[in-house]
């Protein structure tokens, strides 16, 4: 009987061990890439809307064994479809909409307002994100190349406009469309310091490393206006 004790209470611990590992462990995405500001898309065709109470971007950023993953919502937005092609779009982010998915005073009271100071989103000033569709193709995954998001059938490139910085980013994305709605999801990792959000990236800072690669999961949903 106490063997067994013990050997449940081993088990036990072993899993609680993995499961507080697996939640430290920074997750993982596409690697979006990162250039220059370019031409929005023409947006053309039938126009369908954002359910802005039904589509989100989900972040996490992580540092040395820890992550705080938190969610934006989204305030307006529109997509436009021509061809079952998407054409062009935009959606803004409402910055001061930022929930954080850990719960806790250290959470409400201490990182989140240091997440909204002029050391990461500076949301008193800027206090909206945008992001305008400037090309979206087919997706072609190769044996080096295949996107972590099930089903990726589009590569989607955008200006995402943060902190009156703007850079367009590309990442594969599963998209679906009909007659009468979108879905949208991708999940892709940025260098937040392309944004100007350079706190706390030094190596030397040690357990109070704070990764330059952020985590974002988009999903997003439209219906036909």
């Amino acid at each position: 009987m106490i063997r067994n004790f013990n050997f449940k209470t081993t088990l036990f611990a072993g899993a609680f061990v993995l499961i507080f590992a697996a939640c430290d462990r920074a997750p993982k995405g596409d690697n979006a890439t990162i250039s220059e500001e370019k031409t929005t898309a023409e947006a053309t065709g039938q126009t369908f809307v954002v359910d802005t109470a039904d589509s989100h971007v989900r972040f996490t950023g992580h540092g040395v064994g820890k992550n705080h993953p938190g969610k934006f919502r989204l305030s307006s937005g529109s997509v436009a479809v021509a061809n079952n092609q998407v054409t062009g779009g935009e959606f803004t982010i409402n910055i001061h909409s930022m929930d954080l998915e850990q719960e806790g005073e250290m959470f409400e009271k201490k990182l989140r307002p240091h997440l909204m100071s002029g050391d990461f989103f500076d949301a008193d000033k800027f206090r909206t994100a945008k992001f305008e569709i400037t090309k979206v193709e087919p997706y072609k995954p190769n044996d080096k190349d295949k996107s972590l998001v099930e089903g990726a059938n589009f590569n989607v490139s955008g200006n995402l406009t943060l902190k009156n910085e703007t850079k367009n980013i590309t990442f594969p994305a599963h998209i679906e469309l009909d007659d009468n709605k979108i879905e949208a999801k991708a999940n892709f990792d940025i260098d937040r310091r392309q944004w100007q959000m350079n706190y706390g990236n030094d190596k030397t800072l040690g357990d109070k490393f704070i990764s330059e690669t952020v985590n974002i999961e988009l999903d997003l949903k439209a219906k036909k206006s």
